[in-house]
Formats: C-alpha cells, sequence, structure tokens
C-alpha cells in the first residue's frame, strides 16, 4: 500500500499503528500529511520533563528525529532512510500538558541524501520552541 496514504488516514488521530515502537510511546496525533511534509500534536508529559519541569531538550530532539523519520516514510522511496545527524537549536520552553505542534519538510531531496527540517511549536504556534535539521541517507536494500 502507498504509504502516504497510509498516513493520511490518522489525520485528526492518534498515530497508534505506528511501525515505531518509540513513536507509539510519543503518542502523537496527526494533524496534516503531504508527501514530504508532516504536523504531528503532542501533550507535554511529566516523564518528558528535566529537573526544573521543562520539556527535556533529549524528548525535543527524539521528537525531532521520529517525526522527520516519518516524514522519510511519506515519500515511499524504495530505499530505507537513515539519521546521519541531527543539529537542533532550542529557542523556548513548554511545560507540563502543554499541546506542542512539530511541522517537517524535505529541504533537500537527492540521490542519496535528504535535508529535513523540524520546527516545534506551541499550540497556537505564536512561540516556536526548536527547530532541527537532520542530513538521512538512502540504504539500497
Amino acid at each position: 500500500m502507498d504509504r502516504l496514504v497510509q498516513l493520511k488516514q490518522y489525520i485528526g488521530k492518534k498515530f497508534d499503528q505506528s511501525p515505531s515502537p518509540f513513536m507509539k510511546w510519543l503518542n502523537p496525533t496527526v494533524l496534516s500529511v503531504e508527501e514530504g511534509q508532516l504536523a504531528f500534536q503532542y501533550t507535554v508529559r511529566t516523564e518528558w520533563l528535566n529537573p526544573v519541569g521543562n520539556l527535556h531538550g533529549g524528548v525535543t530532539a527524539a521528537i525531532i528525529d521520529d517525526i522527520i523519520g516519518a516524514t522519510m516514510f511519506s515519500l515511499n522511496e524504495k530505499s530505507f532512510i537513515t539519521t546521519i545527524n541531527n543539529s537542533i537549536d532550542y529557542f523556548s520552553a513548554a511545560k507540563e500538558n502543554d499541546n506542542i505542534v512539530a511541522e517537517t519538510k524535505i529541504i533537500k531531496r537527492g540521490k542519496q541524501f535528504v535535508n529535513a527540517q523540524c520546527e516545534i511549536w506551541n499550540a497556537d504556534k505564536t512561540r516556536l520552541i526548536a527547530r532541527g535539521t537532520s542530513n538521512l541517507f538512502k540504504i539500497n536494500n
């Protein structure tokens, strides 16, 4: 089945059938799906907080890496695409029970490499929490 079509079936729903156990744990709601562009909403949970009560930078990084991975799924590539590196800038904090929105887009899609970006915003998109970019490599099966 077309992976993009599969993802679109979850718009407005929890993505509880992800092939990624980690994404299931993150428990996002799918807001929008286009080829190479996704938007997921997450609710910040207690176990995601650092000692001062803010969204932990490692969880932020994991969200960015995981949703960019799902974005690669939307491309319907025959090759498996794996992350080579991530670069993340942190701009603002999120607190427990805050809804945050992660939005991705493909910056460059080459024959072997893909560069993708993810921005994480507060729910009403008035405050940028973090922006990450990833370089990914296509592994031919």
